[in-house]
Parts: C-alpha cells; sequence; structure tokens
C-alpha cells in the first residue's frame, strides 16, 4: 500500500495550469485506488485551492508572500518537513520540476524518476514507468524500488488531464509550516514574451513549422497554406534561433503557450520542449516524413509524407474546397 500521493499544483493568475489535472491522471495510473493529495503552494490561494479540492478533495494550502514566486530552495525544506515518510509525489517536468526535483529525492532518501511518459502495472512497492531517451526515439522501461518514496516528474501532455469537480473539497491550511523559508536567490522580475504582430495564444487554428521544412524560402509554402486555411503561422526553437521567423511565433517551453483548436505541425519532430507549450488538446494533425519521429505518438493525425510534395497540393485542395 502507498502511504501518500501527492501532486505538486503549478498555477498562474490564480487558476491551476493543465498539468495539474494531468498528474492526477498520472497518479491514479500509478498508484490505482489512490486519493492524491493537492500541495498548493504561493499567495493568494483561495481559488486554486477551491477548484483543486472540487477536483482531488483534499489540499494542503501553503500561503506566505515568500512563495509567490517559485523557488526551490524555498520548496526543499517544506516539503523535506511536511511530507510523511515513504510519499509518492509528482511534480510537472517544468523548468521548476527539474530545478526541484533531484535535490529533494536525495533529500527524502526516495527515489527520483525524471521526465516519465508512461506507466506500466506497478507490483508492491516496485514502480513501473516508460521515459523517451534519443529525442524521443526510444522508449525505456524502468523498474524501481520505490520503498522509501518516490520523487517523480511527469512530462507536460503525456497524460490527458483528469475530469474535475466531482469532490467534496477539504481544504488543510499549512500556511504555518512555510514560516520563516530563506533562499540565497531571489525573485527578481518577470519579462513579459516579446509582443509580435500576431498574437498566437489567441489563435484557433495555428500552422507549426520545423526543422523539417529545409530551407528559408520554404517558409512560403507554410504561409500559402495557413492563409489557405485562415490559419496563423507558428514554428518550434530551430526555426526562431535560425532568424527565420521572430520569438513572437514559438511555440514551447521556452517560447509561448497556445491553446488552439487545430494545430497542424509540419516538419516537426515532437521534443518535449514543444508539445509542452500546446495545451487544450486540439486536434493534432502532423506531416513528417520520419514515420518514427516523436510528435506521431501525441497527433491526433499523422501523415508520412514530404512536404515540398504535400503543401503545395494540400494549399490547392483546400482552395478548391472553398
Amino acid at each position: 500500500m502507498v502511504a501518500k500521493v501527492f501532486i505538486f499544483v503549478a498555477h498562474t493568475d490564480g487558476k491551476a495550469d493543465d498539468t495539474a489535472f494531468e498528474l492526477v491522471t498520472a497518479a491514479k495510473r500509478l498508484f490505482p485506488g489512490c486519493a492524491p493529495v493537492a500541495l498548493v503552494t504561493g499567495s493568494g490561494l483561495d481559488g486554486v485551492c477551491q477548484e483543486m479540492a472540487a477536483a482531488l478533495g483534499e489540499v494542503w494550502k501553503f500561503d506566505q508572500a515568500a512563495l509567490a514566486h517559485p523557488n526551490a530552495e524555498l520548496l526543499w525544506p517544506l516539503l523535506v518537513k511536511v511530507l510523511p515518510a515513504g510519499a509518492m509525489l509528482l511534480l510537472p517536468h517544468s523548468s521548476l520540476g527539474m530545478d526541484l526535483g533531484p535535490g529533494l529525492s536525495v533529500r527524502l532518501g526516495a527515489a527520483y524518476l525524471p521526465d516519465v511518459v508512461g506507466t506500466e502495472a506497478s507490483e508492491g512497492t516496485t514502480l513501473r514507468v516508460i521515459r523517451q531517451e534519443f529525442n524521443g526515439q526510444v522508449s525505456t522501461h524502468l523498474h524501481c524500488d520505490a520503498s522509501g518514496g518516490a520523487v517523480i516528474t511527469v512530462r507536460s501532455g503525456a497524460f490527458p488531464p483528469e475530469a474535475t469537480g466531482s469532490a467534496v473539497g477539504q481544504v488543510s491550511d499549512r500556511s504555518g509550516d512555510a514560516e520563516g523559508l530563506t533562499a540565497r536567490r531571489t525573485f527578481v522580475e518577470v519579462i513579459p514574451a516579446e509582443a509580435g504582430d500576431i498574437d498566437i495564444t489567441r489563435e484557433e487554428v495555428l500552422v507549426a513549422v520545423g526543422r523539417g521544412i529545409g530551407d528559408q524560402e520554404n517558409l512560403a509554402l507554410a504561409e500559402e497554406l495557413a492563409l489557405a486555411m485562415g490559419a496563423a503561422l507558428c514554428c518550434s526553437r530551430p526555426i526562431v534561433d535560425a532568424k527565420w521567423l521572430a520569438k513572437s511565433r514559438q511555440v514551447g517551453t521556452s517560447g509561448l503557450t497556445v491553446q488552439p483548436k487545430v494545430y497542424l505541425a509540419l516538419g516537426i519532430s515532437g521534443s518535449f520542449q514543444h508539445l509542452g507549450g500546446i495545451k487544450g488538446s486540439p486536434l493534432l494533425v502532423a506531416i513528417n516524413k520520419n514515420p518514427n519521429a516523436p510528435i506521431f505518438q501525441a497527433a491526433s493525425v499523422g501523415v508520412v509524407a514530404d512536404l515540398l510534395e504535400l503543401l503545395p497540393a494540400l494549399t490547392e485542395k483546400i482552395h478548391q474546397s472553398r
């Protein structure tokens, strides 16, 4: 039996991130029958806590001004203090999760399982999870002794969000446990994302271009397709690094987070950094000439084809249909 299962809730502007509900799904697949407890840290948390209480039932609230901006140096001592022996903690595989997870597992004497994308049936205290290696080309199946607990980071988008709103909520105010926390590093400022001619975060249909487009002049094919679809053009990081499109067009963990209804990925391999910027479970159509591209694991529809041959024909068909 698992002593306790906890999920760490990331939140923005008083609302829980999608990753929080994805962690609920991951926890219930890893530990069938468990009732995960939500850990909510920060300042001004009533809205987030009520949202998570309605989803899970039990929430631990740590409301302190020092925690207003997530800082692993503050969270390490707090979580070591409050988590029971043998606890299983799930974190999003974000910059915070990657910063917090390794050191926390050492301090807890717990196993560390990073960047989990799938699960298998566990046996007793042996956890069985799936990760990806070589940029998603290979899946690895890990078996881990978690008798002393575990810290698990879960890739964004790897699990569907758990349905919410059915639980009878209970929020336990544990803010007193977070008093007196200090850290050597401090929050300085938030730098807003670069403004562009189009706000891709508000677009319902996006055509995304990746390294597979080949040359800069081939961007015109994607632009023509986007225009025919009534979509906005966006891209993965290599396109921005090559200075083919502006930073304001980049989707991903180091770019912008989008929530379209339709997302057409052209020549994008499907790294977790890119997929982490796509929220809301859109219709994701992937076109790539590599049949083993990781993007196909996340895609609703996958097409193995040469972009330079397919895009002009697809654009023409769309024009004909209109």
